[in-house]
């Protein structure tokens, strides 16, 4: 018994600790809270609506609904692929170095919003952060999404 809990002992202190999944529910939606409700809660457009009258929204300072995990998945996978990675990025996955409009709205400071970006990039997943449109984002990157609930 000794010689079991010894080892037992060991490995927890030797072993890193093991990350926990990220999902929506536990992580997502209270950052999403935070910092996105005011402009993309149930009271913002549809994104058919908001792409029908973008300018009228955006003087509004409303963006589209995310208020659901369903309404957040059309802008990771379809039918905006792409576009939470592409307006939060910090620009390191830009041709032009440019952050996303977004990734300002992540924190107040640069450390805040490089937590929380990578808080976004551990959900959607790290191989599946591709800012491409759906045009261009093929059935691989796709499989790649985890965005777990």
């Amino acid at each position: 018994m000794k010689t079991i809990f010894s080892f037992l002992l060991l490995m927890a202190l030797g072993m890193p600790a093991i990350a926990q999944e990220v999902t929506y529910r536990k992580d997502i939606r209270p950052l999403w809270n935070a910092k996105c409700v005011a402009c993309h809660g149930a009271h913002a457009p549809d994104l058919g609506e908001f792409d029908e009258n973008k300018e009228k929204y955006k003087a509004l300072s409303q963006g589209p609904r995310m208020a659901t995990y369903a309404d957040m998945l059309f802008f990771i996978a379809w039918p905006d692929s792409g576009a939470i990675m592409r307006r939060l990025d910090d620009g390191k996955h830009t041709k032009d170095g440019k952050p996303g409009n977004m990734y300002a709205t992540l924190g107040a400071t640069e450390e805040e919003r490089q937590k929380n970006l990578a808080l976004f990039k551990a959900w959607v997943g790290q191989d599946a952060w591709v800012l491409k449109k759906q045009d261009a984002i093929t059935k691989e990157e796709l499989a790649r999404i985890k965005a777990k609930y």
